[in-house]
């Protein structure tokens, strides 16, 4: 019973409308995200599989063999379950080098923009026989269902609808290998609607047609077993060759290796998808012998109609016709959007713009949109086109089955790209011509003709002449695909680009490039060249896009970053116009520097490239990778600093030891050339390199955190044809071996001056005492007032000397740290304001202000009188060192166990060539006559009596002059030791 035209245009218009409203609802974000991005959306998104044909050309080819229908569900089954080892290395490269198509792959790995022209003129020969196919199932059913006088035009109208959802939803991006989640989201429920229809269209020849499983097995077993008798089954050689072309159709067919690849999806999620979809597919199969026998058991001629269940319409139900073509227009509209989109971007990357570079467009993306949505709505016309012109005096098996053997000519190019790094390009487009001129020959001509199809059985193979057109034009295209690309890629030559490519592409390698510098200077430098080709503000957008995504900044000239950046620039063109048209923009406008001599491979990238792929590696390589990574591990986390240069200067290794000592972490650094490391890095290992010897000794360097004396070993590397060249540097960081020996000789010289001063001291002492004594006889013997008056000045004289004397053998005894003192609570603050008291006295008239800033419960065990002469010292030089209205601070505090006392004034400061001397007898910085050089002596004996620490600061931290005195002296002891020493950076 017929459903009526406008009944059938409000269930297909109303259909397109939900698409449109499921669409929008993932655009707007009414279905949560992380709905949308389920593995199971993924999944039934492959669905987009079952085409038309699983709905109709299945039912047709069982009719016609049997059960040789299920080799179109099992072949992609068979290659969904070998993703391991075929879909997810195609994955890694689709990835990896932002390849959105089968003619992208092909290019990239054949290193040839005519051999993407060509896979893309095979695949759309391929693809219009199923596009006819989508098409005039469309037709047929409306046909049937609607018994209008104008199918075509009404499918024209659908079409159209079908394009305009296509354009979008498909079209917004530029890019290609964005991922759409709005067109998976819409192509999983399409896959969920056919599946359903499916089923009950299955269930209703169960339980409508037939009275349950019992009464059709009653059927088979009687009246029904004549027709099953009469059907022909595939032999054993059909139904492999059946199985191949739908093994290869699973990924080789654009709309699947659009959805299966060129989608952002992650690894994990293909392999889900690996037994998921076989499930999937396994229930669209199990209602096809179920509908096809209700169809038989209704009388209906299956092998020549291919539309079986439209012998349900003889029943009352309407909703069965209904539900069937809903099943056919969600599998239709599914395939021809996913197809447009697939064949647009192939059409456009490699042919449109290899016959138009797209060479300074005032707006790329713009322009480059329009192409892409001009060339969808092309390709459903198209399809619309074929089935007017040819499809629709074909039936469904034939248009499917030369879809299939078309696409199945780019199989053994697959499998050598990924397989066969020996195959190259004149023996891969040489294999595929004479493949598919027999295709055409064969099947092709036919279409378009009313004349038989021509076949060339090679000697040998005559025995085949009466099989079935199809199997000879497989069986015969296959083999001498195969054999021409074997035979050709043996004897011609393989282009080092082609080697290169093979190696990226091999399943059991990585891609090793060269060490080479480029012409650009960094990412600043990129823009520029790219603006000739691409304008200004798509070259700024590029380059920053590729530089946000490796972490890298526009200034940044490290070789080895700026290599990154143009791999990155040249795959992120890729997804926009191919990979043979951004090849050739990239090689052209960022070219590398060929004038640099012995480019050796890059070896930081290499092993990026194996850290990426090690979780892929297994048996040996698996063991030597742990190998690789312990050996490397150990030299990244020695404890001394390691860096390695190639043969050309360019930086390998910065290990953790010597990133913490310079401050720059190894990502920052590698890849830099020599002379561009940061002082004084840079000229510091050139040095090394230069030197005839192989060490350079405790060399002084100034870092940020001070002065450090670095020990440098350098070791040459073996550079032959077998071994790569270079030099590795360790670095010793031997400050505190240099401090700890300058504080030995200091002391062993300060050990040395007691010594002699109290040797001095002692030799002096006696005539000095005798000098005195004369003196003060002689003022008793005369009255003379000039010799009274030279008495006196012999006995100031005579006095000056013995404190002097006095000083240096308290100095010497000092110096030995004596023990035994007994020690009481000092007041800080009373020594301190005594000592104020001392020195006013000693130099009265002088305008300079002191301030004592010293709490009055602050108190250390000691010997005040001790105290006091280090307190005198300290402010008199803070004195002497201020100009008038100077100022001296003196202030204290407790630190945990220690009292901290500094001394500050705002003075000319101490000279640096003086400072590391101060301590040291008879150093001083007054002028001569003005000072003895022995206050600060004393005074560090002193402190070193009291158990104390003494430290200067001159600049003081933030002053631009002037003098700090720090003095830690013990709160607190226990059993006379301190508990820790004293933090001088507090």
């Amino acid at each position: 019973m017929s459903t009526g035209l406008g009944n059938l245009l409000a269930l297909g218009i109303g259909y397109l409308l939900l698409l449109f409203l499921c669409a929008l609802a993932v655009e707007r974000g009414w279905i949560p995200r992380h709905f949308v991005r389920h593995p199971a959306i993924y999944t039934l998104a492959l669905g987009v599989y079952a085409s038309a044909w699983a709905i109709y050309g299945s039912l047709e080819l069982a009719g016609r063999a049997g059960f040789g229908y299920l080799a179109y569900y099992l072949g992609v089954a068979g290659a969904f379950l070998l993703a391991p080892v075929l879909l997810v290395p195609i994955q890694r490269l689709t990835h990896t080098y932002q390849l959105a198509s089968l003619a992208d792959l092909f290019a990239f790995r054949f290193r040839s923009r005519w051999v993407g022209a060509f896979i893309t003129l095979v695949s759309l020969l391929a693809v219009l026989p199923l596009l006819g196919l989508q098409v005039q199932t469309l037709s047929n059913a409306i046909l049937r269902l609607s018994g209008t006088d104008a199918p075509a035009l009404l499918t024209l109208g659908f079409c159209c609808l079908i394009a305009l959802f296509a354009i979008l939803f498909g079209a917004r991006h530029t890019r290609l290998h964005d991922r759409h989640d709005t067109l998976l989201a819409t192509i999983a429920f399409e896959s969920v609607v056919k599946l359903v229809a499916m089923l009950a269209l299955g269930a209703f020849a169960l339980f409508g047609i037939f009275d349950g499983p019992a009464d059709l097995q009653a059927w088979l077993d009687g009246p029904g077993h004549a027709a099953q008798a009469e059907t022909r089954h595939l032999d054993p050689a059909q139904w492999r060759t059946l199985l191949l072309l739908f093994f290869g159709a699973s990924f080789l067919m654009p709309h699947m290796f659009h959805i299966a690849f060129a989608e952002t999806l992650s690894r994990q999620t293909l392999l889900q998808a690996s037994w998921a979809l076989p499930l999937f597919l396994l229930l669209m199969a199990l209602p096809v012998p179920l509908i096809l026998w209700g169809a038989q058991h209704q009388g209906v001629e299956t092998a020549t109609t291919g539309f079986a269940y439209l012998a349900f319409s003889l029943s009352t139900s309407w909703w069965v016709g209904a539900l069937a073509f809903l099943a056919g227009l969600a599998a239709a509209s599914g395939t021809m959007i996913i197809i447009s989109l697939a064949l647009s971007g192939m059409i456009l990357n490699h042919l449109v713009l290899v016959a138009h570079p797209p060479v300074a467009q005032p707006d790329l993306y713009r322009w480059l949109r329009w192409l892409r949505r001009a060339l969808i709505a092309a390709v459903i016309l198209g399809g619309w086109l074929f089935y007017r012109l040819v499809g629709i005096h074909h039936d469904l098996v034939t248009l499917g089955l030369v879809a299939f053997i078309g696409m199945a000519q780019c199989l053994p190019g697959m499998l050598a790209l990924l397989y066969w790094p020996g195959a190259n390009r004149k023996g891969m487009v040489a294999g595929l011509s004479v493949g598919v001129l027999v295709w055409l020959a064969g099947l092709w001509v036919p279409l378009l003709t009313d004349q038989p199809a021509w076949i060339f059985l090679p000697p040998g193979l005559e025995v085949l002449a009466g099989e079935a057109e199809w199997y000879l034009v497989s069986l015969v295209s296959l083999s001498l695909n195969i054999l021409v690309l074997i035979l050709v890629s043996l004897a011609s030559r393989t282009s080092p680009g082609e080697r290169a490519a093979a190696e990226a592409c091999s399943v059991d390698a990585v891609i090793r490039p060269k060490r080479l510098p480029l012409v650009a200077a960094n990412g600043t430098d990129f823009k520029r060249h790219l603006a000739r080709a691409l304008g200004e503000e798509v070259a700024h957008r590029e380059v920053d896009r590729a530089l946000s995504a490796l972490d890298l900044s526009p200034l940044d000239g490290r070789p080895y970053a700026l290599r990154r950046l143009r791999d990155r620039i040249q795959a992120n063109l890729s997804g926009v116009m191919g990979p043979s048209v951004a090849q050739d923009i990239v090689d052209r406008y960022l070219p590398y520097r060929h004038d640099v001599r012995g480019a050796t491979e890059d070896i930081h990238f290499v092993e990026s490239r194996l850290e990426a792929y090690r979780s892929r590696l297994t048996g040996l390589a698996r063991e030597l990778d742990g190998l690789r990574r312990y050996h490397r591990r150990t030299l990244t986390r020695l404890p001394v600093g390691l860096c390695a240069f190639g043969d050309d200067g360019e930086l390998l290794m910065w290990n953790d030891a010597l990133a913490d000592l310079s401050g720059f972490p190894g990502n920052a650094v590698v890849g830099a050339r020599r002379d561009s490391l940061p002082p004084p890095w840079g000229k510091l290992l050139s040095r090394v390199l230069a030197e005839p010897h192989d060490h350079l000794y405790k060399e002084p360097v100034e870092l940020d955190g001070g002065m450090r004396y670095l020990t440098l070993h350098k070791a040459g590397l073996h550079d032959d044809e077998d071994e790569r060249g270079g030099h590795v540097i360790l670095v010793e960081d031997h400050s505190e071996m240099k401090w700890l020996e300058d504080e030995l000789v200091h002391a062993a010289r300060l050990a040395s001056i007691g010594q002699l001063a109290a040797g001095v001291a002692h030799e002096i002492g006696n005539p000095i005492t005798g000098i005195s004594s004369l003196a003060q006889n002689l003022r008793y013997d005369t009255d003379d007032p000039q010799v009274l008056e030279t008495a006196g000045q012999i006995q100031q004289l005579t006095d000056r000397v013995s404190r002097i004397v006095g000083s240096l053998v308290g100095f010497a005894h000092g110096g030995r740290h004596v023990g035994g003192r007994a020690f009481a609570p000092v007041s800080i603050a009373a020594v301190t304001e005594e000592a104020l008291h001392l020195i006013h006295l000693a130099r009265s008239g002088e305008d300079v202000r002191y301030h004592n800033r010293c709490a009055a419960g602050l108190e250390v065990p000691g010997d005040d009188q001790r105290l006091l002469q280090v307190m005198v010292n300290l402010i008199g030089n803070a004195r002497d060192a201020s100009a008038p209205s100077g100022e001296v601070v003196i202030d204290a505090e407790a630190q945990e166990n220690w009292l901290h006392v500094t001394v500050t004034d705002d003075g000319h400061g101490i000279d640096a060539s003086m400072r590391d001397h101060l301590f040291e007898p008879f150093t001083t910085t007054k002028p001569p006559g003005e000072g003895t050089g022995l206050g600060l002596p004393l005074v560090y004996s002193i402190i070193a009596e009291h158990r104390g620490q003494i430290d200067i600061d001159s600049p003081p931290p933030g002053c631009r002059h002037g003098t700090r005195i720090h003095l830690w002296l013990p709160l607190n002891l226990e059993d006379g030791e301190r508990r820790h020493e004293p933090d001088p950076d507090r």
